[in-house]
């Protein structure tokens, strides 16, 4: 994923207020807009444009932009540092709650416009929907929403966390930093990426003294070294020996919730997909868990490893690999 300096797009400097920055935006959006501009990139172009804005013109996201551009700065090699994009609270949520299967946080494409991944990765897939399913006819407050990273684990077993999140906030001079404040929060078992859980009360404060505002948090994953997360599915690559694989074999492997037995199928060929029903993700209707094989050869260069290789290729003198390709 690629860094957005959404300055450079609009062409305005770090410190530019906000006037400069619509008067940047009106420009460059007349220039590139596709009905003036039949240019090959002008579409592309106004789209990063109106992103930029989205961004700049809203004085808590501009905010919660330059906090992050710093942290992913102090990644190495310009590569942001884990946890880079999370925690950041804003008014408004992403939709009507809820918890378990039972939650909400599946919304269709066309509710979204056309963000890049970076855009996504810092707001979440939820600008649009603020608005939610509850109606009131008294002035309310504010709901809140932020992004949040868990563990893989949580989401099996359930957890108590605490978490950090980044509140902007305006300071002595009136201008807007982030000031931090940390929550303790109850994970559901079975939750799942891009879920939004619901803490009563935990938003805005509500207006002369009436109920508070609640607070969105919408639910990612942090990075695994082994798995991969597909809706309630979880897949892992594991490391089999050639004769494992050849004559089958019992092997331990590990899940996000403790290691299983695998019984390997004799004469595996490396790729094969082998799945253990029910144990993803949990929920009314659990993931699967995926398991597949990437055969590994032994680095043993001894003269008696040399002579069983040499045994096996007169074993099978006849067979090519290569023959679906016609070589």
């Amino acid at each position: 994923m690629k860094f957005k300096d959404y300055y450079a797009t609009l062409g305005v400097p770090r410190d530019a207020s906000a006037d400069d920055i619509k008067r940047a935006y009106r420009k460059l959006a007349r220039q590139y807009h596709p009905d003036l501009n039949k240019g090959a990139d002008a579409e592309a172009k106004f789209k990063e444009l109106g992103e930029a804005n989205e961004v700049l013109k809203d004085a808590e996201k501009r905010a919660a932009y330059d906090d992050a551009s710093q942290r992913w700065k102090a990644g190495a090699d310009q590569e942001p540092p884990p946890g880079w994009n999370s925690g950041y609270e804003f008014r408004g949520r992403g939709d009507a709650g809820g918890n378990g299967d039972g939650g909400g946080g599946d919304f269709g494409a066309a509710d979204f416009p056309d963000h890049s991944d970076f855009f996504e990765a810092l707001f979440g897939r939820r600008q649009a929907a603020a608005g939610g399913a509850r109606t009131r006819s008294a002035p309310r407050a504010q709901d809140h929403h932020a992004k949040v990273l868990i563990d893989l684990a949580d989401a099996y077993r359930g957890a108590s966390r605490s978490i950090l999140l980044h509140v902007p906030m305006l300071d002595e001079q009136g201008r807007l930093s982030m000031r931090e404040r940390q929550l303790d929060v109850a994970i559901p078992h079975g939750v799942r990426e891009g879920q939004h859980l619901r803490l009563a009360g935990q938003g805005a404060p509500g207006p002369d003294g009436s109920a508070a505002g609640d607070l969105y948090l919408e639910i990612h994953f942090n990075p695994h070294p082994l798995f991969r997360v597909d809706g309630r599915d979880v897949t892992l690559d594991l490391p089999v020996a050639p004769w494992e694989a050849a004559l089958g074999a019992e092997v331990n492997v590990p899940t996000p919730d403790g290691s299983v037995q695998l019984s390997i199928p004799a004469g595996s060929a490396s790729g094969r997909k082998l799945r253990l029903k029910g144990k993803g993700i949990p929920g009314k209707q659990p993931g699967d868990f995926y398991v597949v094989l990437q055969i590994h050869m032994p680095r043993d260069e001894s003269a008696a490893a040399r002579q069983a290789w040499s045994e096996l290729a007169k074993a099978h003198a006849d067979f090519n690999p290569r023959t679906a390709m016609g070589v």
